[in-house]
């Protein structure tokens, strides 16, 4: 052990003039004894109020923290308050379009306190059906929805006619039967309905066009599939592979009919068979309410399911000009007696359009949701291929 681990290990007194000889060196050579310790308090009293204690220093970023806190909090909620509040005012503005998902591309809109009459632009996008999403930013997208724009439409004083514009192949039967009602009870309350077709509006699409008082499509759109279709699945292969085994206890014979879980009977297929050939009955009368300048033979070969052009449904009769969207609004115009109409919308629309989009495209379905919908059977007016 070496001799200077043997020493104690000494203090050294600040006070001490010997001490601070040892480590300032010789004081007699510098600084008088007064003068040094008077320099000594004047540092130490300079460090201890340059030195910033740990809750100083943290404080000020605490409360610029909490300031940005309240401040984006404030304003998430005066947003999405200006964005869902009910506003039964509308305001005028220019036209836009959205994608086949709903994403809205352009927008130029501006407020106005005019009463001058116009028209409104309502779209549907996809399949029709009840919007089963439960998200609170999720996009109302689903057939109560657009029931509910086209009842606005209907009470709104300033709109004289609705452009309705379909892209869809079609949907669950009382979801469009819905939007269909809808549009007779606003024709009954003298709006003038134009109807819209795009790349396709195909089967349930076609169902909810039949209400209007003129269809407009352009030559290649895709529409007809007159009909219903009702699809079953059977995954009693599949469950006998992994063991699993489903023993229903029904109250009747019928109870479990369309099960996915066992074949189906001929009995059960001839009740099904019925119940489509029903609502097939309910959609031939509608088409043939709609369309009655279509002759009776084109009529019933071309509402057996099959799909045409819109240049061979303008040759048939199901529409009645062709052309896209300015066409549809100069027709709509032209109903309701007005030149270059404006389309009205109810304010905030847009901003709830991109708010609730943002959502929407976050929304997935679980599994339990895609083994529900595989699971139960629909009867639909729906075009699948």
């Amino acid at each position: 052990m070496s001799e200077n681990e043997n020493k104690p290990e000494q203090k050294h007194d600040p006070a001490d003039p010997q001490e601070m000889a040892s480590v300032f060196g010789d004081t007699s050579i510098g600084l008088p004894t007064e003068k040094w310790e008077k320099k000594l308090k004047e540092n130490e009293k300079t460090a201890l109020f340059t030195k910033e204690p740990a809750h100083r220093s943290f404080a000020p970023r605490s409360i610029w923290a909490f300031l940005l806190l309240i401040t984006f909090v404030a304003s998430t909620c005066c947003g999405f308050y200006l964005a869902v509040r009910p506003v039964p005012k509308c305001k005028k503005i220019a036209h836009s379009d959205t994608n086949n998902n709903g994403t809205l591309l352009t927008s130029f809109s501006k407020s106005s306190k005019s009463s001058k009459p116009g028209i409104a632009w309502i779209k549907v996008r996809g399949v029709i059906a009840q919007d089963n999403n439960s998200g609170p930013w999720s996009r109302p997208t689903g057939a109560a929805a657009i029931a509910k724009r086209i009842r606005q439409a209907a009470e709104d004083k300033n709109v004289k006619a609705i452009v309705l514009d379909i892209n869809s192949p079609g949907g669950t039967v009382a979801s469009v039967q819905n939007i269909y009602g809808e549009l007779l009870k606003a024709k009954e309350q003298g709006k003038k309905i134009v109807a819209l077709m795009r790349d396709v509006a195909a089967s349930g699409g076609f169902y909810i066009a039949m209400a209007a008082d003129k269809i407009v499509a352009e030559p290649g759109t895709i529409t007809g599939s007159v009909g219903v279709i009702m699809q079953t699945s059977n995954v009693e292969g599949l469950f006998d592979k992994i063991g699993v085994k489903v023993t229903p206890i029904t109250s009747g014979k019928y109870k479990d009919m369309g099960s996915a879980y066992r074949p189906m009977t001929d009995a059960e297929k001839a009740i099904l068979q019925d119940m489509v050939n029903d609502t097939y009955t309910q959609f031939f009368a509608a088409v043939k309410a709609g369309r009655p300048e279509v002759k009776a033979e084109d009529l019933t070969e071309y509402t057996d399911g099959r799909v045409f052009t819109g240049q061979r449904a303008f040759n048939l009769g199901f529409i009645d000009k062709l052309g896209g969207e300015e066409e549809a609004r100069l027709l709509a115009g032209e109903l309701a007696g007005l030149k270059d109409p404006e389309i009205v919308n109810q304010r905030g629309e847009n901003i709830r359009e991109f708010i609730f989009s943002l959502g929407s495209n976050m929304e997935s379905q679980t599994l339990a949701k895609q083994l529900q919908t595989l699971a139960t059977p629909s009867v639909s007016y729906l075009w699948v291929n």
